[in-house]
């Protein structure tokens, strides 16, 4: 899924991400707005990622159907 579907099925995906990385809160997804740097800013501050862990997990995540 590249970052053009993401935005574009954002609504969708919302309840996903909330499930996937918990810690975020409905402010945080509701700001990330289906941009994939704003998603991986946001976890990384919520979780303490490095920012190439943070972007590993997000395009795993975004591979997954």
């Amino acid at each position: 899924m590249n970052e053009d579907i993401l935005k574009g099925k954002w609504e969708q995906l919302k309840g996903k991400v909330r499930t996937k990385w918990a810690k975020l809160t409905d402010d945080d997804v509701e700001r990330v707005g289906g941009t994939k740097d704003q998603l991986v800013g946001r976890i990384r501050e919520r979780y303490g990622y490095a920012k190439e862990d943070a972007e590993r997990e997000v395009d795993e995540w975004l591979k997954t159907p």
